[in-house]
C-alpha cells in the first residue's frame, strides 16, 4: 500500500507539473534601466522540424531548354525551431539542457502583436525565397531580374540604446508599427522606396507629413508623423525605419516554395542549394543528405540565424550527419551548438554560397558548372 500510494502521488505530481505554467518557477536576471531584475520565463526556444526543401519547391511554365532534376541523389534539409509556452515539467526537464533556451514574454513578443509577428515572419520567408531564386538562377547561368516591391516597415530606428535596450525610438514609432506597408505620403502614392525618397526629398527634420499605411488586422490607417534627420544625409528628413527587402525576382519560368505557415529568413541558403542542384547538371550532394541553415544575401554571402543550438538538436534527432551553418554566429552560439552536436553532427561553417558549394564537393558532390559566378544585385 505505501508503494502504491507513492506511485499514485508521483503520477499526480507529474500531471500537475505538466499543466502548471513554467512562469511559476522559471525566471532569469535581465537589465532594466541600469538595474538587474528577475523576470519570469514562460516560453522557450526548442527544436522543431527538419524538412527536405525539394518536397516544397515546384516549377511551372518551363521552356523546352530548361531541365529540372527532381530525382535527387541526396537532399538538402532546412531546419526550424519553435517558441511554445512551457510547463513546470518542461522547465524541470530542460532547464540545464543547452538546446533549450527559456524566454521572457518581451524576448518572445517584443513590442509586436502575434499578428504582426506572423506577418513579419512570413514576409521574411518570402524575401528569403526571392533572394534564393535570384542567387541560384544567376549561378545557374540564367538572367533573373530584380523588380522593386512595396515599402514595408521591418524595424523602426532607435535613437538611444541603454542596457542593450532601446530607450528612445524615432518619433514616428508613436504612430507606425513594424509590419505596416506605406501606401501614401502627403497624398502621393508610394509603391517603391524610390517613390518614398522622392516625396520626402523636399522635407527637413522636424517636418510633419501625412502617411497612409496598410496595417495588419486594421486595413488602411491615416497618421501624422514627424521626420528625423537622416544619419547618412544631414539636413534631410526621413521617417526613420528599416524596410523589408520586398523586391521580387522576374524569372524565365515560375518557381514556387510551399512553406505554409513557416516564417523567418534562415532557410535562404537551403533554398539556394536545392535550386542549384535541380537546375544544373551533375549531383551537388553526391548522395549525402545535408542539413543547411543561414540567410541568403543578394551578393551570395550567408548571414547568421537564431536558435542554432536548437536547430543542431533537431538535426541530430533526424539522424543527419552534416550541418552547414553561417560563419557569422557568435562564439557563444557555436560553443553551445558544438556541445549539442557532439560526435553525431559535423558542423560545417560557411561564409557564402561558394564556400557552401565547396563543402558539398568535399562531401562527394559534383562541382557546379562555372562555379564562382558571384551574383551582383
Amino acid at each position: 500500500m505505501p508503494l502504491a500510494a507513492i506511485a499514485v502521488f508521483a503520477l499526480v505530481a507529474i500531471v500537475v507539473a505538466a499543466l502548471l505554467p513554467a512562469g511559476l518557477v522559471a525566471s532569469k536576471d535581465v537589465e532594466r534601466d541600469g538595474e538587474t531584475v528577475s523576470e519570469d520565463t514562460p516560453y522557450a526556444v526548442v527544436p522543431a522540424s527538419v524538412q527536405a526543401v525539394a518536397d516544397r519547391v515546384s516549377y511551372a511554365e518551363l521552356g523546352a531548354d530548361v531541365a529540372v532534376d527532381t530525382d535527387l541523389d541526396g537532399r538538402v534539409f532546412f531546419v526550424t525551431v519553435s517558441e511554445p509556452a512551457q510547463s513546470v515539467l518542461g522547465w524541470l526537464v530542460g532547464r540545464n539542457e543547452p538546446e533549450i533556451r527559456f524566454l521572457t514574454t518581451e524576448e518572445k513578443f517584443g513590442t509586436q502583436t502575434p499578428s504582426q509577428r506572423r506577418t513579419i515572419g512570413l514576409q521574411m520567408m518570402r524575401t528569403s525565397s526571392q533572394v534564393a531564386q535570384y542567387v541560384a538562377l544567376t549561378l545557374a547561368g540564367y538572367d533573373p531580374e530584380l523588380v522593386p516591391g512595396t515599402v514595408q516597415i521591418e524595424q523602426l530606428l532607435c535613437l538611444d540604446i541603454q542596457d542593450q535596450r532601446c530607450a528612445e525610438y524615432v518619433p514616428s514609432a508613436e504612430q507606425l508599427d513594424e509590419g505596416d506597408t506605406i501606401v501614401a505620403v502627403d497624398g502621393a502614392e508610394i509603391s517603391t522606396i524610390d517613390n518614398l525618397t522622392g516625396v520626402l526629398a523636399g522635407h527637413q527634420p522636424g517636418d510633419t507629413v501625412a502617411v497612409t499605411v496598410d496595417r495588419v488586422d486594421a486595413g488602411e490607417v491615416d497618421v501624422e508623423v514627424e521626420l528625423v534627420e537622416s544619419p547618412e544625409q544631414p539636413g534631410v528628413g526621413i521617417i526613420g525605419f528599416v524596410p523589408f527587402d520586398s523586391r521580387s525576382v522576374r524569372l524565365p519560368f515560375e518557381i514556387a516554395f510551399d512553406t505554409g505557415e513557416i516564417g523567418g529568413p534562415s532557410a535562404g541558403l537551403a533554398f539556394t542549394l536545392t535550386l542549384l542542384d535541380e537546375l544544373t547538371e551533375g549531383d551537388l550532394l553526391g548522395g549525402v543528405d545535408v542539413a543547411v541553415t543561414g540567410t541568403m544575401q543578394l551578393d551570395g554571402s550567408v548571414g547568421p540565424i537564431g536558435g542554432l543550438p536548437q536547430k543542431v538538436s533537431a538535426v541530430r534527432q533526424a539522424g543527419i550527419g552534416h550541418f552547414l551553418v553561417p560563419a557569422g554566429q557568435s562564439d557563444e552560439d557555436m560553443a553551445a551548438a558544438r556541445e549539442v552536436a557532439g560526435d553525431d553532427v559535423e558542423l560545417i561553417v560557411v561564409a557564402d554560397v561558394d564556400e557552401a558549394l565547396a563543402a558539398l564537393q568535399r562531401l562527394g558532390g559534383d562541382p557546379l558548372p562555372d562555379a564562382g559566378m558571384t551574383p551582383t544585385p
